[in-house]
């Protein structure tokens, strides 16, 4: 098993729903900094992590709606980390 080892100054946690993404994101001493549930959509995303990503990593748990929200970060040069849902 690979895991992701970079730091950074803020981590973007995505618990991913079809209509409705729950966002979470914390520093690097660990503090929440925005913790809101908003609608899955590209652009209500980048203008909620707009002030965190000058230095952020952002993942997301494995599931079937996973890839808009890969290539949306691949696209913004936003680094992506996908849980792979194994224990």
């Amino acid at each position: 098993m690979r895991f992701y080892t970079k730091q950074h100054k803020f981590y973007c946690g995505i618990d991913l729903h079809t209509k409705k993404m729950y966002v979470c994101i914390l520093d690097e001493s660990r503090e929440i900094r925005l913790h809101r549930n908003i609608k899955t959509d590209r652009d209500v995303f980048l203008g909620v992590i707009d002030s965190f990503r000058e230095d952020m990593v952002v993942a997301v748990e494995c599931m079937f709606t996973w890839y808009w929200i890969a290539d949306l970060c691949a696209a913004e040069g936003i680094p992506f980390v996908k849980g792979d849902g194994h224990k």
